[in-house]
């Protein structure tokens, strides 16, 4: 008898919420498109297919014609479609209603549009918990597939990665297949020839055995070079013609066909984990080179292989404590699925509650909340995308509670205040919401504003991100020839230079927020203070205000106070900001008490506006006389300025600024060096205004100001945002 082997190929197409149009077109032509005409003539082969919801409901919409294809191949048997979370999020990060939610609304939509029943799932990024099994189970979901590096980390041998074991967690039970990283690692790389005689030493040691190769549908074409390999060079027509010579013991099946005809290789507990890359990426920047250095000099050494399994790195979930923004929209997509929860529990309209459970869905989106090799968090329109979805949904929901005395309906002006525990710090933040924007204070960090929403257009002014060290920065400082890279360069000091080059690789030591007050020197120079160089002379900036709620009936106002210090010399700030119903206006007030006589300060507000794109025409700064200043990514150093004021066209934004005393003003971007698919690049994450004083106080020692933001909206040309409205129709759709 001829020695046999089944290979189960699954295959993940993903394109992320908030990606470009350009991108998932691209996407389609270089990648998809191409790997079915290579895939369809070829009639004795099998798939499992993974397509992520955001991918699948752009092709259901730009390219029907592709679902078309899909349904014949899945009626003959060909395909099999693998289900999951709906907007592929990290399901560890979900509340339990959300991770059974997500996976069953995408399961529901995928029955109606391509009449599959889903019993298997694709794990997005394959970050695993054992505590995730009870909830893929009571979704409907039997199996999935993970890393073999995540089985060979609970103990087991090579030899034994083949097949599906049973994993199971407060009496539910789950399938799991171990996917080959041998495989991975040659297909399409390495010859064809390889991976069938890789094939082909399994059939004779281990008969019958099921080999699983799980990989990305990207790296079929998704570069010029693997589409020339995969494509022009005929690899894949290759690949699929070997598989079918070989077909007599090699046979393509998909995990269904191998859950169903094969018995469990045994039964495992995994660690909680996910796939190497992950493991790494997810360690303090400080400590990812510790761990590289580690890691390749033990792998010159006769013990490797048996250390390797057990050397993994951290945990996804610190990503959370890595990126503090990626906590504040974590914080925030909890906060809103939590209104959901209650709006459920009330019985709101079933309309509402669909169309603010989409939203919510798609906020949850994995991309902007970690960073790895791909843009991720730092890429804007993929955090500006899950502000944008988690505002609306957080907007949807007040008209579903109005009935219910916890919202507000549509058209009703209002200002209210919350206080809580917003973010899990044990500190209380504090909401102040109107019909127009949401703000969110943190009196014990600075009292700064690390939220700001703006609701008619689902936008977070304040999604902006700090400027810190990564990994590859220390490598782009080596090459650039730095030689020995001064440690400040790596423990977060900043006015690092990559290559003599425009612009600066420097870090910031606080977050980029609004309402953070600094004191710096007489000569300090806007691009020191861009650059994170300007010495602090301060202590307000991150330290903690007292907190004080005034509310009457058409407006809230958060007064928060400091006794601190500058150069030493005992100062008080005093600052409120307050909303107020039917306005657009958000005021802001200083007062600076016990100054002391004869003495000047150089005292400046930083205020941070994000998502904003440079170099374009329609964003630009302009003066109180409507005079044109620079787009969006100049920098602007205005000696005498009663105000200012910015438009984003594209997005239908004005900000205008006005100061009831001149100010010196500083205008500049903050762009981060990022390591992405591409390479490295530049990116603008916000764009800071920073209007600052030399201070004197008056004959009792005082000094004020007050800055008054005025914030007009227009609606998005609906071509801009073409998927936003078919959103909803999934949303009616997932109600019947």
């Amino acid at each position: 008898m001829i020695p046999s082997v089944h290979l189960c190929w699954v295959l993940h197409n993903h394109q992320p919420i908030g990606n470009f149009e350009g991108s998932f077109e691209a996407a389609y032509q270089n990648c998809y498109l191409p790997f079915l005409d290579v895939f369809e003539p070829f009639e004795s082969l099998a798939i499992s297919l993974h397509t992520s919801g955001p991918l699948l409901l752009w092709l259901d919409q730009r390219h029907p014609e592709y679902l078309d294809r899909l349904r014949t191949l899945i009626e003959a048997g060909r395909i099999e479609i693998l289900g999951g979370p709906q907007y592929e999020p990290i399901l560890t990060m979900l509340p339990k209603r959300d991770r059974i939610g997500q996976i069953v609304s995408y399961s529901r939509w995928l029955e109606r549009t391509l009449g599959v029943t889903v019993a298997g799932m694709w794990t997005p990024e394959r970050v695993w918990e054992t505590s995730l099994i009870p909830d893929l189970v009571a979704a409907g979901i039997r199996y999935t597939v993970l890393e073999d590096s995540q089985f060979r980390a609970a103990g087991l041998a090579d030899a034994q990665l083949t097949g599906y074991y049973l994993s199971d967690d407060e009496g539910s039970v789950l399938r799991i297949f171990p996917s080959s990283e041998r495989l991975r690692r040659a297909v399409p790389i390495g010859p064809v020839r390889q991976t069938i005689d890789a094939c082909w030493q399994i059939a004779q040691t281990q008969p019958g055995a099921v080999l699983t190769l799980s990989d990305a549908g990207e790296k079929f074409g998704g570069s010029p070079d693997s589409h020339r390999q995969v494509y022009r060079d005929g690899w894949l027509r290759t690949f699929f013609a070997a598989l079918t010579d070989n077909a007599p013991w090699l046979r393509t099946i998909t995990l269904a066909d191998a859950s169903e005809r094969t018995a469990p290789a045994g039964k495992i507990q995994l660690p909680d984990c996910s796939h190497r890359g992950m493991n790494e990426w997810t360690l303090p920047a400080v400590q990812q080179p510790t761990y590289q250095e580690a890691t390749e000099e033990l792998s010159h050494t006769a013990a490797w292989e048996t250390l390797r399994p057990f050397v993994r790195g951290g945990s996804w979930r610190n990503f959370r404590v890595k990126y503090a923004e990626a906590n504040e929209m974590y914080a925030y997509m909890l906060y809103v699925s939590g209104r959901l929860s209650d709006a459920e529990a009330a019985g709101a309209d079933r309309g509402l509650l669909a169309a603010a459970r989409d939203h919510l869905y798609r906020g949850q989106s994995n991309g902007p909340y970690w960073h790895g090799t791909g843009g991720g968090i730092y890429s804007p329109h993929l955090r500006n995308a899950n502000y944008h979805h988690l505002i609306r949904a957080d907007a949807i929901l007040d008209e579903a509670l109005s009935s219910f005395g916890d919202g507000h309906a549509v058209g009703a002006t209002f200002a209210e205040a919350q206080v809580e525990d917003f973010d899990f710090d044990l500190l209380q933040e504090v909401r102040l919401a109107s019909e127009r924007a949401t703000l969110w204070v943190a009196p014990g960090r600075g009292g700064r504003i690390y939220q700001w929403d703006l609701r008619d257009l689902g936008h977070n002014l304040l999604a902006s991100l700090q400027r810190r060290p990564e990994s590859h920065h220390r490598h782009l400082l080596e090459d650039a020839g730095q030689g020995d890279v001064p440690a400040d360069a790596f423990h977060g000091r900043s006015g690092c230079t990559y290559g003599g080059s425009e612009p600066q690789l420097a870090y910031d030591r606080y977050p980029r927020k609004s309402m953070m007050d600094h004191f710096y020197d007489a000569d300090a120079t806007m691009d020191q203070v861009a650059s994170g160089t300007a010495l602090e002379r301060g202590d307000f900036v991150d330290s903690p205000f007292e907190a004080k709620l005034r509310r009457a009936s058409d407006r809230v106002q958060l007064q928060m106070r400091r006794d601190g210090n500058a150069w030493g010399l005992p100062i008080s700030i005093t600052k409120a900001v307050t909303l107020t119903a039917g306005s657009d206006e958000v005021a802001v007030t200083y007062l600076l008490e016990n100054l002391p006589p004869h003495r000047t300060f150089h005292f400046g507000v930083e205020f941070h506006f994000a998502s904003l794109a440079a170099g374009t025409e329609d964003r630009f700064f302009s003066d109180t006389d409507g005079q044109r200043l620079g787009h969006l990514g100049s920098r602007l150093d205005l000696p005498n300025a009663t105000g200012l004021a910015w438009q984003d066209r594209w997005l239908g934004l004005t900000v205008d600024l006005k100061l009831d005393r001149p100010s010196m003003l500083w205008a500049f971007p903050v762009e981060t060096l990022n390591q992405s698919q591409r390479g490295f690049e530049w990116m603008q994450q916000s764009v800071c205004l920073l209007p600052h004083w030399n201070v004197r106080g008056d004959a009792a020692g005082r000094w004020a100001v007050r800055m008054t933001w005025r914030i007009s909206t227009s609606p998005r040309d609906a071509a801009q945002m073409p998927l936003l409205q078919r959103s909803v129709e999934w949303s009616r759709a997932a109600v019947g």
